[in-house]
């Protein structure tokens, strides 16, 4: 009987993420670098309606993280959604879902590592960008292959980091704001004194294209990916029923608080024509403190500088933190796929601490790829390759939604008592999925029709690779 048990330990993952752990991961979620960053694009288009925007993808975000917590809260299992979407929905797309997501995560990691070359140019220029990526591709692998507990605690220390900048930023805009101290133009009229909230209309045709709100969700949406993460913990959470609800229950605090908020004492602290597509309201609103000097250490320094290295150091931390958690969410995810029988099994070995070796060093050689790129070829080549990102998320959000559908009425069917009712179901299921699909029709007629286009031609190669590998592990 022991060995059977040691036999057992060895194939299973271990709980050792805590209920900090899964707090902070959850919330480090919601803030990347979508939000010091993306905002600017998605301003240009809509002025201060943006801000009803990320409420509102906000709201649809949450939605589809309490659909995701139910499953997860009622069966705490490795591969979280492909998971389900295997046993729910049928074999392929449990294959499709797990496939889709581990490329997805692959992908945002190429990205992120390349970011993390371009943050560290601002103070070493002299450093090649491969370098950069290579340090840290090397440095964040090593600390997931350690245990999933020095993953939850280094998540949890830049989670802190990023949480204590935006609070930070909030609380001194509001400072500005109230004190004067903002110049001449910080004003809470700011957000309808210059065309009204809705200055670009809704959805309008002009000389550049489509503006207005709706024609900038897409890019809004794509802010929240990552919230899903906290579905992938749910394998390693010490205490489930508890740390994940009460997680994503506070996700819509969050989303409030850290977008909402913010945007709304940016878009008053600076008029929003002055926002361009190539800044970030963050870096602008700061940056036109000019005069303003500080005294540090007996040093004086002007307070733009401090805060465009400041920012540097925040945007570095957040590229540093998706990529962490892409590494841990991928390698969870190739290894349910392995137990599923969608992968090699060889992908299910834990090493001492049990960590899924294998399936951390096969991720992480797909993802070093792209210190390859940034050593041989331009980056305009990349550019391309990241257009898939955008598809697998959307595939992503509405394989949760529907597998959720099956998932209920099943349990329901069986009469199981659910531990985490999701919010308004079948309707908010149905609610987010026209949402998508609403996104979709939007993303194909403002300039990214080649990343809808994408969908069916990488939906059909996945079931291509089902069909060829499916006879093999048969």
């Amino acid at each position: 009987m022991s060995n059977e048990n040691k036999g057992e330990q060895k194939d299973s993952l271990v709980r050792g993420l805590t209920n900090r752990h899964i707090q902070l991961i959850a919330l480090g979620g919601a803030i990347g670098t979508g939000l010091f960053l993306g905002i600017g694009p998605a301003a240009v288009l809509a002025g201060p309606s943006v801000i009803l925007g990320y409420a509102l993808a906000g709201i649809i975000a949450f939605f589809i993280m309490r659909q995701l917590g139910e499953m997860v809260v009622q069966e705490p299992v490795s591969g979280s959604f492909s998971y389900f979407a295997y046993k729910y929905w049928g074999s392929f797309p449990g294959f499709a879902s797990g496939w889709n997501y581990w490329i997805l995560y692959i992908l945002v990691s190429m990205a992120e590592l390349t970011a993390i070359g371009h943050y560290v140019h601002f103070w070493w220029p002299e450093i090649p960008l491969w370098v950069s990526s290579l340090f840290f591709f090397i440095v964040i692998n090593a600390l997931n292959l350690a245990s999933v507990k020095v993953y939850g605690e280094t998540e949890f220390w830049f989670s802190i980091i990023k949480v204590v900048a935006i609070v930070a930023m909030i609380v001194f805009g509001i400072y500005l704001l109230i004190s004067g101290t903002g110049g001449e133009k910080a004003s809470i009229s700011n957000l309808w004194n210059d065309g009204g909230f809705f200055p670009k209309g809704f959805f309008n045709k002009d000389g550049n294209g489509y503006s207005g709100l709706f024609s900038a969700m897409a890019m809004i949406m794509f802010s929240f990916g990552g919230l899903e993460l906290i579905g992938i913990t749910a394998a390693e959470a010490k205490n489930p029923e508890k740390t994940i609800p009460k997680a994503t229950n506070q996700v819509i605090y969050r989303i409030l608080i850290f977008y909402v908020g913010a945007l709304v004492i940016l878009f008053s602290l600076s008029p929003w024509r002055e926002i361009t597509e190539g800044t970030s309201p963050f870096v602008m609103v700061f940056q036109n403190l000019n005069g303003l000097k500080l005294t540090i250490f007996g040093k004086v320094i002007q307070f733009n500088v401090l805060i465009a290295n400041v920012l540097n150091l925040i945007v570095l931390t957040a590229a540093l933190s998706v990529y962490n958690s892409s590494v841990y969410s991928n390698s969870r995810m190739l290894f349910g796929l392995a137990q599923q029988g969608n992968a090699p099994k060889f992908l299910t070995k834990l090493n001492k601490s049990s960590v899924p070796t294998n399936a951390i060093l096969v991720s992480s050689c797909f993802a070093g790829i792209c210190i390859i790129i940034n050593k041989l070829v331009p980056e305009k080549a990349f550019e391309y390759l990241m257009a898939l990102v955008v598809s697998t998320l959307i595939i992503n959000w509405l394989m949760i939604c529907y597998t959720h559908l099956k998932f209920k009425k099943q349990n329901i069917k069986s009469g199981v008592d659910l531990k985490f009712p999701s919010i308004f179901y079948p309707v908010s299921n149905y609610i987010c999925i026209a949402f998508l699909l609403l996104i979709l029709v939007l993303m194909s007629i403002t300039g990214m029709e080649i990343q809808v286009i994408l969908i069916p031609i990488w939906l059909a190669f996945l079931f291509l690779m089902y069909r060829l590998y499916k006879p093999k592990s048969s």
